[in-house]
């Protein structure tokens, strides 16, 4: 009997599992790819507008419009499908965005995917076979853009939705009473109309460095609060750090940790986004779902209750594509049954003990879904239990020079080129 696969969403994570449960017919019908925007690129497909779209959907994309990515493409492309060598090592967003489209369309994946169709409900159904054996499938409820309800059956879920939509604001005490205007990254897209203000950032990751950089050199005034010891990267003119927000006081200024006191035009959050999959009910699955763990999942992809079900791409600090790349393979093996996962509790003990071991070397709780120097070896298991070929030893190689380059210059690490000379050597270009 061929499997029916249901696809949540149609970016990367999206279309690389339609890709490989393409590639098997002989163990699956042709996937139904859910996509809830008229486009595929899921993140990377940048939206100029923000807040919702006329139909009262909201605008998912957190993509502003100065992006170039912080991997070079060597590295950030799927292992099958080389990037256009023509194109420079750090691409624009749009050059990842017609990278997906021309993916999509190698692979023909486009005919499968319905567009501006909503997941609102993916329920599990029980069953007890003649032979006392429990089989699930899952009942997935979409609605079109008439809003017409539909129903279906299939045998597995790729959760391929994205973590990249659904802003975190911690809470601040006191901040009604901030006078200028409040916003989080994810409606940020350019820089232009915040020259000559003085902008609060809060948070120094990727977004809170790349967009605090934007705004000074577009005559803004930066001051970047975050809660660790000060960063010793070079940091460009104009950006001062300081520590992170305790409180905005009565008069609207705000009070910092150290409790000094600053005045702002704008308090901007980068302060990373929550994982949200409203069409789930977590306590069915036998999960918890907060803002930043969803758990437990063994292999950091499957609910141990529910193994035909499997979230891509929820790993954070990480070589996303390669990682999609490899998760969707593993999933699809366990799926024809050339992976047999353990039974469910062996499962539950293992993330169990795994979270344990994590919590102990001090990662805080809501950083456990966080891979960075243990991607490698998360990779290389799968490809090992799943039999496809791991991922290349440049990959590894080159992803780590360019972190140890973005500490020194992390202005303009993006200037430099890269090319892959074989399965073990990168070379600098430029």
């Amino acid at each position: 009997m061929l499997q029916q696969v249901a696809v949540v969403g149609a970016g990367a994570a999206g279309l690389c599992a339609a890709r490989h449960i393409l590639s098997r017919p002989g163990n699956f019908t042709p996937p139904v790819v859910f996509e809830l925007t008229g486009n595929v690129g899921g993140t990377w497909c940048y939206e100029e507008r923000v807040g919702s779209y006329s139909n009262g959907r909201p605008v998912l994309s957190s993509m502003y419009r100065d992006l170039r990515t912080n991997l070079p493409k060597e590295v950030m492309m799927f292992p099958d499908f080389p990037f256009d060598p023509q194109l420079s090592s750090f691409l624009s967003h749009q050059e990842v965005q017609r990278y997906l489209e021309r993916y999509c369309d190698s692979f023909q994946i486009g005919p499968h995917i319905r567009f501006n169709t909503a997941v609102e409900n993916i329920t599990p159904v029980s069953m007890t076979t003649v032979s006392g054996e429990r089989m699930v499938t899952w009942e997935v409820t979409s609605s079109d853009s008439l809003g017409h309800q539909k129903t279906e059956t299939f045998d597995a879920v790729f959760v391929c939705s994205g973590h990249y939509s659904d802003p975190h604001i911690p809470h601040i005490p006191g901040i009604q009473n901030f006078k200028g205007k409040v916003l989080h990254s994810h409606s940020y897209r350019f820089a232009e109309p915040f020259s000559g203000q003085t902008v609060v950032v809060l948070g120094a990751k990727s977004s809170g460095l790349d967009i605090s950089t934007e705004l000074v050199k577009a005559g803004a005034k930066v001051i970047l609060s975050h809660r660790h010891p000060p960063l010793t990267v070079p940091l460009p003119p104009g950006i001062q750090q300081s520590s992170s927000v305790a409180a905005v006081e009565d008069d609207g200024c705000i009070r910092l940790q150290d409790g000094s006191v600053s005045q702002a035009d704008v308090l901007m959050f980068c302060t990373g986004y929550n994982f949200s999959y409203p069409f789930l009910d977590s306590a069915q699955l036998g999960m918890e779902i907060q803002d930043h763990v969803v758990s437990p999942l063994y292999r950091y992809m499957t609910p141990p209750a529910f193994p035909s079900m499997f979230f891509i791409g929820i790993c954070k600090i990480i070589c996303p594509f390669p990682n999609f790349n490899c998760q969707v393979q593993f999933a699809l093996a366990v799926l024809d049954g050339s992976v047999i996962l353990p039974p469910r509790e062996q499962m539950e003990e293992e993330v169990r003990r795994e979270q344990q071991k994590k919590l102990e070397q001090g990662v805080q709780q809501h950083h456990l879904l966080k891979m960075d120097q243990d991607q490698w070896e998360y990779c290389d298991a799968l490809a090992g239990s799943a039999g496809f070929p791991p991922l290349l030893p440049v990959v590894r190689s080159l992803y780590e020079e360019v972190w140890r380059q973005r500490q020194i210059h992390p202005e303009n690490y993006r200037e430099l080129n890269y090319r892959l000379m074989s399965a073990t050597q990168w070379e600098l270009l430029n």
